[in-house]
């Protein structure tokens, strides 16, 4: 198969296209041939050497793609059994290895392709979505009438969040660098959209909420925001952290949590236990799908690349321009690939 390789951790630069084994799935898994993949910040922070793959996952990144089931690993039901069929398209969310032309996942991990949705396009969804909603659901308890500020509501996980909490009944507040990405916020259903490069963020959300705050921040500024994000809660009110692109080592207030009987919590998705994946995708299927299915939710893609054009991707993400996500194409293109039933 055709992969993008880490040469040595560094820049965009040290991807390098590969021609390896094609990958055998083991049991309960699911061989994939892969139409295209999304691109993650996780991806840049591995390729820096910074987000070493968990053990056993391929070491060349990519944590989400689309494709077609090529073959069935032992154990994992058939067509007959109600399970996947050779040829079915589909969506993954992988431990890494999605920047090739095939992908080994659990099954437990595969998502059946949204109907309606360009199967290249769909990549961008299960690491966004699946993200989105753990945090905002399981870890943030986002309900109906909850008031909810995303920072970051053009990015890969925040323009799917915005989209998810409007889709759940919540008040939506997001911010974005930039008067037409905070526009873009807002035509993807954020009730308030804040330009954080010429708006005071505090102060906007304070009006927006009559001096009450918000009941669930989503937050990928990490350190650099925290004191600001705890003064932004409304009492009893969730700070979920889900990145640290101003810092991993900040201070905090503990009077003013306190006073708020509000808590913070910090979490990822790629290090979860199996289970916990297995979980999140069920629930995402019950819940999401139906979402992508009526309209309520769709994929936002800023470009599409071809899968030897990584460098370029790597470089794209990194620049802070992109509205929603990057995908890399597979030079096979999205047709499915003829295989055994079983490997």
């Amino acid at each position: 198969m055709h992969a993008i390789v880490v040469h040595s951790p560094g820049g965009p630069y040290v991807l390098r296209s590969a021609e390896l084994a094609d990958p055998v799935p083991q049991e309960g898994e699911v061989l994939l041939h892969v139409a295209a993949s999304g691109v993650n910040r996780a991806d840049l922070l591995q390729r820096a050497g910074h987000y070493p793959p968990p053990p056993g996952a391929p070491e060349w990144p990519g944590l989400e793609v689309s494709g077609h089931v090529a073959a069935l690993g032992p154990g994992v039901a058939g067509p007959e059994d109600g399970g996947w069929s050779v040829g079915d398209p589909v969506v993954a969310l992988l431990d890494g290895g999605g920047y090739a032309t095939r992908a080994r996942v659990r099954a437990t991990q595969v998502l059946p392709a949204p109907p309606g949705i360009d199967l290249v396009d769909a990549a961008g969804l299960p690491e966004a979505v699946c993200t989105a909603w753990s945090n905002l659901v399981d870890a943030g308890g986002l309900r109906e009438g909850s008031t909810v500020l995303v920072h970051g509501g053009s990015g890969g996980v925040g323009s799917v969040a915005v989209q998810l909490a409007k889709a759940l009944g919540a008040r939506v507040i997001a911010t974005a660098g930039g008067p037409e990405r905070a526009a873009g916020c807002a035509r993807l259903g954020a009730d308030v959209a804040i330009d954080h490069r010429a708006d005071d963020v505090r102060a906007t959300v304070l009006e927006a909420t009559d001096g009450r705050g918000v009941d669930l921040i989503l937050d990928v500024l990490g350190a650099g925001a925290l004191g600001e994000n705890v003064r932004m809660l409304a009492t009893g009110g969730r700070l979920v952290v889900i990145g640290t692109q101003r810092g991993r080592r900040g201070e905090l207030d503990l009077g003013q949590l306190m006073a708020r009987r509000a808590s913070v919590v910090g979490t990822t998705l790629r290090a979860r236990p199996a289970q916990e994946k297995a979980a999140i995708v069920a629930a995402v299927r019950e819940n999401v799908w139906p979402m992508l299915a009526d309209g309520r939710l769709r994929p936002v893609v800023h470009a599409r690349l071809p899968l030897d054009d990584a460098a370029a991707a790597h470089e794209l993400l990194d620049s802070g321009e992109v509205f929603g996500k990057v995908l890399l194409v597979s030079p096979e293109g999205p047709q499915p690939a003829p295989g055994p039933a079983r490997a």
